[in-house]
């Protein structure tokens, strides 16, 4: 029946709801996403936007509804897919499902730091992951920068991988983040972003993970008062846009808006590191306990999932690409 439901909406929605509007010279994409507007990613959105109209004079306008206003993170992809909404922004962990490749992103300490990521989101290993999920009607144009994830809890702090035992864990419908939390010895429990804040209430679930700035801004703290600094992934965000809009722009207009897209990434990368520091500053003055284990003990615990991933041919070069930029000036 729920399937019924979303098949129905999906279907008024194409009816009634176009991702890229043209009223005469003048044309609207629609982008819907998740977030609060004080996000640091809704931000690049929005400076994306802006730069996006300065470039065209006007002629090629962004309209954003934030908060979930058009859907869950799911179903904005799905809304992608016929054409019904322009562009979002989703979690490489969601996108996954559209585009494996990006299951690599999933792999716990992949990264040395952000720099290491950066290079590898802006070179060809990241250009290559973008254009994976056109198959499916989704163009990758960016990446955001999302952090670094970590563990928080409600009934106990998490200082080791054994307090995560008997934990049932929030993660997102992505097979490798089920996949770290069993590694980790938690029980992996997907649930939606929007029905999170009331499942860590009920006691459905005992924690999720995820970065400084979406904790404080989903207010979970409210709830969770262990956050345990493990940063054991770095997901990225990515925008996407449907294939069906993206064809329907013409050259120039294509042009203006990849270059607004980058724009928007150098700003998003700048302001994001100052909603992090702001983030921890204003869960720890509610009451929230930051906790920053050892995070080796943590590492030794996924290193079996490595060995898991190079049993596929495409995982195992990418891996060895990606560590191939480690140390890199």
């Amino acid at each position: 029946m729920k399937n019924r439901v979303l098949n129905i909406a999906l279907i008024l929605a194409f009816v009634f709801f176009t991702g890229c509007d043209r009223t005469g010279d003048i044309r609207e994409i629609k982008l819907g996403h998740a977030l609060d507007t004080s996000h640091p990613v809704h931000k690049g959105m929005v400076y994306m936007a802006e730069r996006l109209k300065e470039k065209s004079g006007g002629k090629l306008t962004i309209k954003i509804y934030p908060g979930q206003q058009l859907g869950s993170e799911r179903e904005l992809v799905e809304l992608l897919q016929i054409g019904s909404l322009g562009m979002t922004k989703v979690s490489s962990g969601t996108l996954e499902n559209f585009a494996p490749g990006m299951k690599i992103f999933g792999l716990p300490f992949l990264f040395q730091d952000r720099d290491h990521a950066f290079r590898v989101l802006d070179g060809e290993v990241g250009q290559e992951l973008l254009s994976e999920s056109e198959d499916f009607w989704l163009k990758g144009l960016t990446f955001y920068d999302a952090g670094s994830r970590s563990f928080y809890t409600k009934t106990r702090p998490v200082k080791e991988p054994e307090d995560l035992k008997g934990l049932k864990v929030r993660v997102m419908e992505s097979a490798s983040a089920m996949d770290m939390v069993r590694a980790l010895g938690g029980s992996p429990t997907p649930i939606s972003w929007g029905e999170l804040y009331t499942a860590l209430q009920q006691g459905i679930v005992d924690g999720a993970e995820n970065n400084p700035p979406s904790f404080q801004f989903s207010r979970h703290y409210e709830v969770c008062k262990f956050y345990t600094i493990d940063e054991h992934t770095m997901l990225p965000d990515v925008l996407i846009m449907s294939t069906i809009v993206w064809k329907s722009l013409d050259d120039q207009e294509k042009q203006w808006l990849m270059e607004a897209a980058e724009e928007s990434t150098e700003y998003q990368r700048k302001i994001w590191k100052e909603a992090e520091e702001e983030a921890l500053r204003v869960v720890q003055e509610a009451g929230v306990e930051i906790i920053y284990p050892d995070k080796s003990e943590f590492k030794a615990k996924v290193d079996d999932m490595y060995d898991e991933y190079k049993k596929d041919n495409t995982m195992a070069d990418l891996i060895n690409r990606i560590e191939s930029l480690r140390n890199e000036n």
